[in-house]
């Protein structure tokens, strides 16, 4: 049925905005394209399902604990990573490199203590089934999905607009320099940013955990990405473009795989990618800069 596949869209881009807000947030204010915030997304992941597992938590109490957690882990790796190259001003290049071999490095140690076997949360973490209204099929997991986006979405934007501390990361985001001038805690700032952009990230990979109850090291590699084609179609660093190009990309890979083929589901993202990157390459909400001699 076209209303519930629509549905099961809506669901999954709720997680991709999720997901990708954090990404986007993290290019928009540091400025780099941080390639282990994969990493996070599988860490939240797991850091919920042995808090499930071995702390018997409730995961209404697990989700908001992974994400905490992965916080924490995401301010950690940046200052070992990338606060010497900020002090040093390295290129851009140079983050994506050291990045990316962090990234490689973190899954492998990943791999080495859970291995690659699919690990699910315990049957008791939801008690109940589905519900069915008008036809529709919902289930608690899905109902958790839409309210913890809601409330997360719905509070950065207040965090970012209504806030000294969202004016404070707004104005790093516009000139770092001048915001130092004016008083702004650059480095602060750059830690605050972290934490958030990888509990966003670690709560996304809880949901999506919840959501498909398959949770194994090497899950958010494929949802990198999905993130890298949510941020390239939304507009790179705009986050109201990432929410928009998150549920996007979860309705056309449900329509996708409802009504064409599940095989090339995870295509969809790419070709996205691809076609924005052809025909606009500042995405939808991205704005075009004038270079000035």
């Amino acid at each position: 049925m076209l209303v519930q596949q629509l549905l099961n869209g809506l669901l999954s881009g709720a997680v991709y905005a999720l997901f990708a807000l954090g990404f986007t947030l993290m290019f928009g204010v540091l400025g780099v394209i941080n390639l282990t915030y994969g990493f996070y997304f599988s860490t939240g992941a797991f850091v919920a399902l042995y808090a499930t597992q071995y702390l018997h938590m409730p995961i209404f109490v697990a989700l908001p604990f992974a994400a905490v957690i992965t916080g924490i882990v995401a301010v950690i790796i940046d200052d070992l990573l990338l606060g010497p190259l900020r002090r040093a001003k390295a290129p851009e290049l140079s983050s994506l490199m050291v990045t990316l071999g962090a990234t490689l490095l973190l899954y492998s140690l990943m791999t080495a203590c859970f291995t690659t076997d699919i690990r699910r949360f315990p049957p008791a973490v939801f008690n109940g089934g589905a519900f069915e209204i008008e036809g529709l099929r919902i289930t608690l997991s899905q109902i958790l999905i839409v309210v913890t986006v809601a409330i997360i979405v719905g509070g950065l934007a207040y965090l970012l607009q209504r806030t000294k501390l969202g004016l404070a990361i707004r104005a790093i985001a516009e000139n770092g320099d001048a915001a130092q001038l004016m008083g702004v805690n650059a480095g602060g700032i750059v830690r605050i940013v972290s934490f958030i952009s990888g509990a966003l990230g670690g709560a996304a990979g809880v949901l999506i955990g919840l959501n498909y109850n398959a949770i194994q090291p090497y899950m958010g590699e494929m949802m990198m990405l999905k993130g890298f084609a949510v941020i390239i179609l939304g507009g790179l660093g705009d986050i109201r473009g990432a929410v928009l190009a998150g549920f996007l990309l979860g309705i056309l890979e449900t329509l996708t795989a409802g009504y064409v083929a599940s095989s090339i589901k995870d295509a969809v993202g790419f070709l996205l990618l691809v076609l924005t990157l052809w025909f606009r390459p500042v995405g939808l909400f991205g704005r075009v800069v004038a270079k000035r001699a």
